[in-house]
């Protein structure tokens, strides 16, 4: 997978710095949508801050303290994350899941308030930055087992 030395070397120094900057710039972009548009957040956009909140702080120290055995923190919020996003973004484009989205709450989860070119909503924002996040963990976690052995 990563057996170009020039690959490990970028994600090793740089891994850690790209993914907080996903990490604050999706809780940034959650914060601007609520609380500067006015966007009110469904269930599953909550459950998505509170896995998404953490590990823009959890980054940061990783990446000031150069600590990239932080994956294993870092995984399982990531991947949770992810999967709550995906169900979120099914419920807002599937039509058989656009129902159970309806009874969510007060604000439907099935809701889209932005839709940029006819794909794009804020649960698919939230999954690329959780699925980035993740891949990039699951290289430094690959990186770090190859260097070990």
């Amino acid at each position: 997978m990563l057996s170009k030395p020039w690959l490990r070397r970028i994600l090793l120094e740089q891994g850690l710095f790209v993914s907080w900057i996903i990490a604050f710039t999706a809780t940034l972009g959650s914060l601007y949508f609520s609380e500067i548009i006015g966007f009110i957040p469904c269930e599953y956009c909550w459950y998505q801050r509170i896995l998404m909140y953490p590990l823009a702080i959890i980054l940061v120290i990783a990446t000031v303290k150069k600590d990239t055995g932080v994956a294993v923190y870092v995984l399982p919020l990531s991947i949770m994350g992810g999967s709550i996003s995906l169900f979120h973004y099914l419920t807002q484009k599937v039509t058989f899941l656009r129902e159970q989205g309806a009874a969510c709450g007060p604000i439907p989860c099935n809701i889209e308030y932005i839709n940029w070119f006819g794909f794009v909503t804020i649960p698919f924002l939230a999954l690329v930055a959780f699925i980035l996040i993740t891949i990039i963990h699951l290289s430094l976690f690959y990186v770090q087992r190859s260097a070990s052995k």
